[in-house]
């Protein structure tokens, strides 16, 4: 990890209606080659926050940018070095192959064929996909979530959004997707992962910093040692911490 900035986020908020607020005044900062981690219940914000990120729904107020460029106004050039590992697999063609997919997909990008063909051999390998030629609602859980990771890396991104990326799989396929992106995607390639989840072990197993939020607020940030100063629990658990910001963050309500 180093500690340019990559992502920053400054004074962000999403409204619905006029008091339906379900972002409230982020602010923060992702450095480059970071595996970030946004912990929070169901319902904190985290999806509408790397919604916004994306630039899918846009914010009501406040400011995003990704390698100094505004994920709004200069998003035809954010989008070159981004892409999102969504919470689900609804956005692939269940009756086409892995495969047809992933030769849909890179035509979006504007990806030759040649160049195309080349890319997804070379994900499939990577993401040990080995058999692409299935129809695609026929994968299981881990396969189709394998092959999420393989879409979003297509365009080669720098910056990569992951929405509770172990979801619904078993121990075994979420700890090789767990073990893929700490040592291929951060480590050895040097991407940046932005990755949300409520699994409170997989914040402590993977992320080299954490945010907690609560009710689409950010309460605290930092690595799990500067975590523990704050709250003068130096052997204070993941659960510990959770508690302590949820508690202090509900009383000071």
């Amino acid at each position: 990890m180093s500690n340019e900035v990559v992502l920053k986020i400054c004074n962000l908020t999403k409204r619905y209606g006029l008091h339906d607020e379900v972002i409230r005044g982020i602010d923060l900062d992702v450095n480059r080659k970071e595996l970030f981690c946004l912990l929070g219940a169901n319902g904190a914000g985290k999806t509408t926050l790397i919604k916004i990120l994306c630039n899918l729904i846009l914010p009501t107020s406040g400011k995003v940018s990704i390698n100094g460029y505004d994920i709004v106004y200069d998003f035809e050039k954010v989008k070159r070095f981004i892409s999102l590992v969504p919470g689900d697999e609804r956005s692939f063609y269940w009756r086409l192959t892995g495969r047809q997919n992933m030769e849909f997909f890179a035509a979006l990008y504007n990806l030759s064929r040649k160049e195309a063909a080349e890319r997804i051999e070379e994900l499939f390998y990577m993401l040990r996909i080995k058999e692409p030629d299935r129809v695609f609602h026929e994968y299981s859980s881990g396969e189709k979530q394998r092959l999420c990771i393989a879409r979003a890396l297509l365009n080669n991104p720098e910056v990569l959004f992951m929405d509770e990326l172990t979801k619904d799989l078993d121990p075994i396929s979420a700890k090789e997707i767990k073990t893929f992106i700490k040592n291929e995607l951060v480590e050895k390639q040097g991407r940046t992962i932005f990755f949300s989840t409520h699994q409170l072990y997989e914040a402590e197993e993977l992320a080299d910093r954490i945010a907690f939020m609560f009710r689409g607020k950010i309460v605290a940030v930092g690595r799990l040692d500067e975590l523990r100063k704050i709250v003068g629990l130096t052997n204070a658990s993941i659960y510990e911490l959770y508690n302590y910001f949820n508690d202090n963050y509900s009383s000071a309500k």
